[in-house]
């Protein structure tokens, strides 16, 4: 595929070019790269190309959502965090993380242990991140105890702006066959879809486990399942649990989902959360709201990475449902 590299584009993959030698392996040391940047601006397609570009079977590549519930379990089953790190790593040169945020002191002090351990093995790191360093973990109440890290971060990756003036996933086609993009937004409630595309839900209602716990389900057929905002969001779940969820099933609805500004903070950040871990999977997710996609963050106050969501979300193809009562 052929792509015209933006400036900042053309800037950072140069500089990952550097992080391998001329037979495309990792280099043994050497500095790594922080891209940061709005959403959209193409940090993950430019770590991606780079990435493929990489001939070795010593490279990982992790969201971060999934490596944290990834390290999660493998530091329970090892009662050691170190020793999850070692199982999750293996005999890596090259480490890419998409996605690198900071926004909960317990994260924060698990995220230093681990950098310390990619820094000490002389791992080449390379992230994406929508925050520049000096913004991780911003509350005030706690960013001068993260200052140590952003600092060691600083002293070993090359800190580059991606962060051209285009929004690409603005100009997504919504021709896909499958995958993220190929989901539906619809403003109204599941019924009869004008269109085509997007499918009524008839409710099954069923219960969910999620480890020890469960949720409530509106519907679920075989790999695919349906869930009300409120009842996945409104209570106490979390980025693991959607990627639990997300392994067992591919095809995703989330009906009623309000204006973000009626909805506590907490169930905000829930959402923000789901649409990271699907749209990392690639999986199909049709949602049913009560307002345009346009309308659905507007007036919220400061959530983290809710502008991430709100780009991701304009990949889905944009169509309207027509109440029509309840299917049987």
């Amino acid at each position: 595929m052929n792509i015209e590299w933006d400036a900042d584009q053309s800037r950072a993959l140069a500089r990952l070019s550097e992080l391998v030698d001329r037979h495309g392996r990792p280099a043994e040391r050497g500095r790594g790269v922080y891209l940061h940047g709005r959403p959209g601006r193409g940090k993950t397609m430019v770590m991606d190309r780079f990435y493929a570009s990489v001939r070795s079977d010593r490279k990982r590549r992790f969201h971060f959502h999934d490596f944290f519930a990834r390290l999660h379990a493998a530091a329970h089953d090892f009662r050691s965090i170190d020793k999850g790190i070692d199982r999750l790593l293996g005999g890596a040169r090259l480490v890419c993380f998409d996605e690198f945020h900071v926004h909960d002191i317990g994260d924060a002090m698990l995220i230093a242990r681990l950098l310390d351990a990619l820094f000490a093995r002389h791992i080449v790191l390379v992230v994406t991140s929508n925050y520049p360093p000096g913004d991780l973990l911003p509350n005030p109440l706690f960013h001068d105890r993260f200052e140590p890290t952003i600092a060691r971060i600083v002293e070993h990756l090359d800190v580059l702006s991606v962060d051209g003036p285009i929004d690409y996933r603005t100009r997504a086609t919504h021709d896909r066959k499958q995958g993220f993009g190929s989901g539906h937004y619809v403003v109204g409630e599941p019924s009869v879809v004008e269109g085509g595309g997007a499918q009524p839900v008839r409710d099954r209602a069923v219960e969910v486990s999620i480890g020890p716990r469960t949720v409530r389900a509106r519907a679920v057929d075989g790999g695919t399942v349906a869930f009300e905002f409120a009842a996945l969001c409104g209570i106490a779940t979390s980025a693991a649990d959607y990627v639990e969820l997300a392994r067992r099933f591919q095809h995703w609805t989330l009906c009623s989902v309000p204006p973000l500004r009626e909805v506590p903070a907490d169930w905000v950040m829930r959402f923000v959360n789901l649409v990271d871990v699907l749209y990392d999977a690639d999986l199909a997710l049709t949602m049913f709201a009560r307002v345009p996609l346009a309308e659905l963050g507007a007036q919220v106050v400061v959530v983290p990475d809710l502008a991430r969501t709100l780009s991701r979300l304009g990949e889905l193809s944009q169509i309207s449902a027509v109440p029509v009562g309840q299917y049987p």
